[in-house]
């Protein structure tokens, strides 16, 4: 497992091509969750979401140790596919993106704009990642998982470090969960920066709850997955996931939002604060407006994951 090192390399690692995202104050939002409220931006970052931290740094450090490397594979809803594509411009590797076919028009026009070869014919996210992998052996090239990769985990515990600097007073961080790799990321970092003072509640769709089961029962456990407008958080996760520990050990809840928060929230992002999210994004902000988070009279850091959703939904969400 990484430790606070590693998420200080990362960010070390980092700092030249990406920028420490706004923590801002959300007035509407701290009056619906009876607590002090700000946004961690993430929606701002280089690639419209936070994984540009992971993959940037998973790149960085393969071409320090193997700069031999010339092709890069990952599976991807979408935001992790891009950040891997932009990255991998940067040293101007090869990079393959598996997609469901579903997977926004924002996110795959993006990758196909930084270069990468966009296989967007699957099924689903399960589907997309055992076609990466296969890919990848078939190719003799590198896959980079969105989240079972330490490099990914460390580049998202940089949020975490940011999060403590700007606000050494909070005392509660809401995160978005999908793989988990964020999550995990900023629980590494806050629980050893902050002595553990600091609370992590994680957000699960309710559409997915990988990690609602296997907080149930002991494991990570295939779990029925329904449509959902966070699709950045849908989809089972691998049995042998290295973010299950994290998420069981430094985790301390994790909660839900319905499609209906999801939506709300998306809404009331563009209307009082005049952000846009999508619907991965809007989870850890759903958890807080809804009160299913239990942040009441808290100084909450709230991260608002990704930006990227395709106009027309956005729109249509809008009008609702």
């Amino acid at each position: 497992m990484i430790g606070l090192v590693e998420i200080e390399r990362a960010r070390a690692r980092i700092a030249r091509l990406l920028c420490a995202t706004p923590l801002v104050e959300s007035v509407w939002l701290s009056r619906a969750a009876h607590a002090e409220v700000r946004l961690k931006l993430e929606s701002t970052q280089v690639s419209c979401s936070f994984k540009a931290r992971g993959a940037l740094n998973a790149i960085a450090r393969l071409r320090e140790e193997a700069p031999h490397v010339s092709h890069v594979v990952t599976a991807s809803a979408g935001n992790h596919g891009r950040a891997i594509a932009w990255a991998a411009s940067l040293w101007s590797l090869q990079s393959t993106v598996f997609t469901p076919r579903s997977a926004p028009a924002a996110k795959l026009d993006a990758i196909r704009e930084h270069g990468a070869n966009l296989r967007d014919e699957c099924d689903d996210y399960e589907d997309a990642e055992a076609r990466g992998r296969e890919y990848a052996r078939e190719h003799a090239a590198t896959f980079i998982s969105p989240y079972n990769h330490e490099d990914v985990i460390a580049g998202g515990g940089t949020v975490g470090l940011e999060i403590l600097e700007a606000w050494p007073e909070v005392d509660t961080v809401l995160v978005p969960i999908g793989g988990g790799g964020l999550i995990s990321g900023i629980a590494v970092a806050v629980k050893a920066a902050a002595h553990h003072r600091v609370e992590v509640v994680g957000v699960e769709a309710e559409a997915s709850q990988a990690f609602t089961a296997a907080r149930h029962v002991g494991r990570i456990v295939p779990v029925e997955v329904s449509p959902s407008i966070a699709d950045g958080l849908g989809g089972n996760v691998e049995h042998d996931t290295m973010t299950w520990p994290y998420i069981r050990d430094l985790v301390d809840r994790i909660v839900t939002v319905s499609e209906d928060d999801l939506r709300a929230t998306i809404r009331q992002l563009v209307a009082r604060d005049h952000l846009v999210a999508e619907g991965a994004g809007a989870a850890a902000p759903a958890a807080a407006a809804s009160g299913r988070s239990g942040i009441q009279a808290r100084r909450a850091a709230v991260i608002l994951s990704g930006a990227n959703i395709d106009l027309q939904k956005l729109t249509a969400v809008i009008a609702e």
